[in-house]
């Protein structure tokens, strides 16, 4: 983690994201030891979920301010009993290496309802926190847009997408699709001495096609460029995480959500990533309570546990 402690002043209120890119699909074999490793830390996160709670609900003041929480997580510790852990899923198409940066508020802005998202890294192999692994995150924003990407259309599919830009072969992390620079709504941050790390951004929107999502990844024995974005790195987990469908409906039904027409949302139900997300005892949904201790549409603190394998490593991306 060479870097880090020089970077950290200096991008804590300016720098802009990056992600790593493509990753193998995993096999049966890995895919039954990390079940085996889920069923051996059922216990470990429900413990940390009872926990967490009570010093939570003992503590919390009522009109938290948003920006108060961040560089220290409003949760300190990994508490909850929603926890990912699961066979990599696909890292889409929506990342771009040079717009992701060290820092906390991703937000730069955006108008949506604003949400504080704390993110645990529980290693499957002793069930136990990880301090000091970098958590990855980016999504679109409240109208479906993903930064760095905004040229491209988000209300038909990919392969319709792809076609308009006659492409006839696509990997993520390989095939450059950009149309900008902007970069809200992607950063990195490394998990504190309790496995946590907090992100300030919005709730996301959707787009064609998708629930609404999340991208995770979580990176070992990582190594910054001067800038801030990710110079090297093993992945150890890449996914996606969801939200509860009525928590949705109340969302999108605000502006500027609400602005989005000419196609239906995907429920979670008819989204076949959230299925592989949330199978064989899986829970890729984010917990969530108000900010304010009253109503989520004011805005809301999310919090969810990232089961990683720590001895399952794809460390395939761009080094640039």
């Amino acid at each position: 983690m060479r870097l880090f402690g020089v970077l950290v002043a200096a991008t804590l209120a300016s720098l802009a994201i990056a992600h790593p890119g493509p990753h193998r699909k995993a096999t049966r074999a890995e895919i039954s030891r990390r079940q085996e490793l889920s069923a051996r830390c059922a216990q470990h996160a429900g413990e940390y979920n009872a926990k967490r709670w009570k010093r939570v609900l003992g503590k919390r003041q009522d009109n938290l301010a948003f920006e108060d929480t961040i560089e220290t997580p409003y949760y300190r510790t990994i508490q909850n009993g929603t926890c990912v852990l699961t066979p990599d899923v696909t890292s889409g198409p929506y990342w771009w290496a040079n717009s992701q940066t060290l820092r906390q508020d991703i937000s730069e802005d955006q108008p949506g309802v604003p949400l504080l998202l704390d993110i645990g890294v529980l290693d499957m192999a002793t069930c136990q926190p990880l301090e000091g692994v970098l958590v990855d995150v980016w999504h679109c924003n409240a109208t479906g847009k993903y930064s760095s990407f905004t040229g491209l259309p988000n209300d038909i599919s990919k392969t319709e997408m792809l076609q308009g830009l006659d492409l006839t072969w696509f990997e993520p992390g390989q095939s450059d699709i950009h149309t900008d620079n902007e970069t809200w709504l992607r950063g990195l941050w490394p998990t504190d001495s309790n496995g946590m790390a907090e992100m300030k951004t919005i709730f996301p929107g959707f787009y064609f096609g998708r629930a609404i999502h999340i991208h995770v990844q979580v990176h070992t024995d990582w190594v910054l460029r001067d800038n801030g974005t990710l110079a090297s790195g093993k992945t150890v987990s890449t996914g996606q995480i969801f939200f509860d469908e009525e928590l949705e409906q109340q969302i999108t039904a605000l502006e500027p959500y609400s602005s989005v027409t000419g196609f239906q949302r995907v429920v979670n139900g008819l989204d076949d990533t959230f299925h592989n997300e949330n199978t064989d005892g899986y829970n890729a949904v984010v917990s969530v309570i108000p900010m304010d201790g009253v109503d989520v549409r004011n805005g809301m603190i999310g919090y969810i546990t990232i089961g990683v394998d720590t001895e399952t490593v794809d460390s395939k991306f761009p080094v640039r």
